[in-house]
């Protein structure tokens, strides 16, 4: 029993925890304004996040695009929380 407890309770540690990750990258993407020209199903400015997903870029070669400003208007923001944030929202 005392297994059972351990077990549910690890559950919902990891599940807060996958959740608090979702809802970082979407800070991260709104507060660097990603979001003012992508959507998540439709093109804006520039192309959906579902649209780069099915051309398959690669999640550092945007990283480095973005944090360059070279191809796509430069983001004042670390690799890492744009790697994390890139990475959670093309799963």
């Amino acid at each position: 029993m005392k297994t059972l407890r351990l077990t549910i309770a690890a559950l919902f540690a990891v599940s807060g925890w996958v959740l608090s990750q979702e809802v970082g990258a979407q800070d991260v993407l709104k507060a660097k304004g990603c979001l003012n020209c992508h959507d998540a199903e439709k093109k804006k400015v520039g192309p959906s996040i579902k649209d780069i997903k099915a051309k398959g870029v690669k999640v550092d070669e945007a990283v480095v695009k973005m944090t360059s400003g070279k191809g796509h208007p430069k983001v004042k923001a670390s690799e890492a929380d744009m790697k994390a944030a890139v990475e959670q929202m093309t799963k």
